[in-house]
Order: structure tokens, then C-alpha cells, then sequence
């Protein structure tokens, strides 16, 4: 007989990880009561618990108190529509409990071939809307602040940047670049001072980081040169054996963890291990790395400080060529990581949108070494072009 949610006992969760375990044993009178098409989606987010950033562990935290709180015909109502999702027989009979993130792919799957996704996604929004407004979300304890660097390694310029970005800030044609680098580094430095909290600052890098002081999370696309060449050798091997089609090899990169790249499991390192294994481009391009980490960064972790610094990738080539090993390492394109980065600011700027506070935030884009940049900040005139001669602390002191 399938499992069904109302069957759910304490055991059913003893391979999950400790802090998961006790949050889910904790809620089976409320996960007693959740219909299938909706309850695995919410393990997959308990049984990582474990994993998860202070942010996220409030937020999940925060979503069961409002389930719970809700009446048995409150809940119902919300949930009515994922309850009245047909699944199918194989579905039902998973272990959606041992391995809800493989249900909700075959769940995906499921929904397109038999017509149902459009009414699955209006669900989801329903209920994500209808949780936003019980829950609320507080104000960051400072003002966020999230800085982009691009075009190193680019001697000159000719390309037009920040076009979308500048209607939304001030554009400086005279920035002086005098030991700019320093200066970000040290302002990121200086903010983890004033607020010293886990997570709460981020520093990623295309290349090798620089070292920052204070409490500062850094990830940098060099020093995870290694685990990159573990994952694609296994991708490699996974392609020239023709065993596996591009849906079986995306689960199979989402089932690795930390300890079978030789890493010690803790916050940062799945949160590593996740952005090569749940990214696509990201084990090869440094650009695609470091967009996705500040997008992943400021979703997951949701900091008050980001510092996102681009570097050179590898040239374009197709990725067959890339995954077999013979496209030249050294083979960089700095003008089209440049063209990249452009784009990758704009994205981290409204993904810095999308977080509590947003109206308060600060973002500053700057071709790194050179004279042009664009700020956005609440005191701020929009749509401006400015052609002061200043260096980056000036710019900073604007805007922090």
C-alpha cells in the first residue's frame, strides 16, 4: 500500500539529518493533514534544514507556525486546489518522504505530460501570495548594499554599459580608479563591522578572492578549481557511457553532496556544492558562476552586504568541447565576460530588488580600474548622468 500523508509516523523521518528529524517529528500532526501534491514540496525544504542559512530557517519556520495556525477548514481552503491535482499511480507509490526533491521532479514531469501545470503553478502563486501577507517580512538591519565589479582583465572600452541600469541611478563618466579595489573591499569590511551576524555579508568572486576582513562569507570560482574538475570528469564519464539522458544526469549532479567531493559537510559547502551541481554553466564559465552564486547568495542567505567581482571567462565554446577537456584553459575572452557582467549587474540589481528593504537599498556597478560606474541609492536622482571627478570613497559616502 503507498504511504499517504495521514499515515506519517516518527520513523518515517529517521534518515533525516538531526535538525530535520526534529523538525519534522515536531510537525506530523500538521503534515498528517497536507495533501500529497503539496507535502513533498515542503520536506524537500525540512529534510535540508540542516543546510540552510539563518534566512532560511526563519522563513521555513515562519511558513509552518502559519499552516499550523490555520483551522482544519482554513487549511482546506488553502490548499484545496493542490488537493484536487490528479497523480498518477507511480507518483504516489515513491518515497516521497526518503527523497521528496526526486518527487518534485517527477512531479514537474508529471504535471506537464498530463495537462495539469497551469493549475499547479496558479495554486503555487495563491498560496505564496496568501503566505506573504500572513507572515510579513521584517525590514534588514541595516540598509543592503550590493556592489558588481566588471571588465577585469579589459583594457579599453568602446561598448556602451549599464544602459539598463542607468535609468534607475547616476551614471559617473570621471570616477577616479586609484586603489578602488581597496576601497570595496574595505567598505565591505567596515559594514560586516558595524554588523556582525552569519551570512550577513558575501564576497564572490570569478577568479581567486582577495583577502577582506570581518565576518565576510567569500566563494570565489578558483579556489573550487577542484571540485569543478570532479564534477565535470563525472559528467564526462556520464556522457561517453550514453547511459543517462540530460533529465537522469541532472538528478544524478543534484544527489551529490559535499562528502563525495572530498568536503566537509557545513552551510557554505553545500551551498558551494549546490551552485555547481544545480547550476547549468556555472562548472565552466566564470561569469554564469558568479551570477547564479549572487543570485543564490541574496535569494537564500538574504545579506545586507554582496560584493560581486567578475572576471574573465573562457571563451564560448560548445560545451561537449568544454566537458571532453580540450578547449585551452588559458583561452580567456575578457571583452565577452565583459558583455556578460553588464547583463550579470543588472540581474544581481533586481534580485537586490526583491528583498525586504528594497526601497532603502544601495547598488553600485563599476568597470573595474577604469572611470565609468552607476550608483542607485534612495537619496539619489535617477535617470542622470554626472561627470565629477571622484574616487570610490567619495562615491560610497553618498551612498552609505
Amino acid at each position: 500500500m503507498p504511504l499517504s500523508p495521514a499515515d506519517l509516523k516518527a520513523e518515517h523521518f529517521a534518515k533525516y539529518p538531526p535538525e530535520a528529524q526534529d523538525i519534522a517529528k515536531r510537525n506530523i500532526p500538521l503534515l498528517r493533514q497536507l495533501p500529497l501534491a503539496f507535502l513533498p514540496l515542503l520536506l524537500r525544504e525540512i529534510i535540508e534544514y540542516d543546510w540552510k542559512f539563518p534566512a532560511e530557517r526563519r522563513d521555513l519556520g515562519l511558513q509552518l507556525s502559519y499552516l499550523a495556525s490555520l483551522s482544519t477548514e482554513e487549511r482546506r481552503a488553502l490548499l484545496g486546489s493542490f488537493a484536487g491535482l490528479r497523480l498518477s499511480a507511480s507518483l504516489e507509490q515513491m518515497d516521497w518522504v526518503g527523497a521528496p526533491s526526486r518527487f518534485s521532479e517527477q512531479l514537474t514531469a508529471f504535471l506537464w505530460s498530463s495537462g495539469q501545470i497551469d493549475s499547479f503553478r496558479t495554486a503555487a502563486v495563491a498560496y505564496i501570495q496568501k503566505l506573504d501577507a500572513a507572515v510579513g517580512s521584517d525590514p534588514p538591519p541595516m540598509p543592503r548594499l550590493g556592489i558588481v565589479l566588471i571588465g577585469r582583465g579589459v583594457t579599453g572600452n568602446s561598448r556602451q554599459l549599464f544602459r539598463k541600469l542607468r535609468p534607475h541611478g547616476v551614471y559617473f563618466t570621471q570616477v577616479n580608479p586609484q586603489n578602488g579595489l581597496q576601497i570595496v573591499l574595505e567598505a565591505v569590511a567596515r559594514r560586516s563591522r558595524l554588523l556582525s551576524s552569519p551570512f550577513a555579508h558575501w564576497y564572490i568572486d570569478g577568479g581567486s578572492a582577495e583577502t577582506v576582513s570581518g565576518e565576510v562569507s567569500r566563494v570565489s570560482y578558483e579556489s573550487l578549481a577542484p571540485i569543478r574538475a570532479d564534477l565535470i570528469a563525472r559528467m564526462r564519464k556520464i556522457e561517453q557511457s550514453k547511459t543517462m539522458g540530460p533529465e537522469a544526469l541532472v538528478t544524478a549532479l543534484a544527489q551529490i553532496q559535499p562528502e563525495d567531493l572530498g568536503l566537509k559537510s557545513t552551510v557554505l559547502n553545500n551551498f558551494q556544492v549546490d551552485l555547481l551541481t544545480q547550476g547549468s554553466g556555472t562548472q565552466v564559465f566564470s561569469t554564469t558562476f558568479v551570477q547564479w552564486a549572487a543570485r543564490e547568495a541574496l535569494r537564500r542567505a538574504q545579506p545586507v552586504t554582496l560584493l560581486a567581482r567578475f572576471a574573465p571567462r573562457q571563451r564560448e565554446r560548445p560545451l561537449n568541447e568544454l566537458l571532453t577537456g580540450t578547449a585551452a584553459n588559458n583561452d580567456l575572452d575578457p571583452s565577452g565576460a565583459l558583455v556578460d557582467a553588464d547583463m550579470g549587474g543588472y540581474y544581481t540589481w533586481l534580485n537586490l530588488q526583491r528583498l525586504s528593504g528594497a526601497e532603502k537599498s544601495s547598488f553600485l556597478i563599476w568597470l573595474e580600474g577604469q572611470n565609468e560606474a552607476l550608483v542607485i541609492g534612495p537619496s539619489l536622482p535617477v535617470g542622470t548622468v554626472s561627470n565629477e571627478t571622484l574616487n570610490l570613497t567619495q562615491i560610497f559616502n553618498r551612498i552609505t
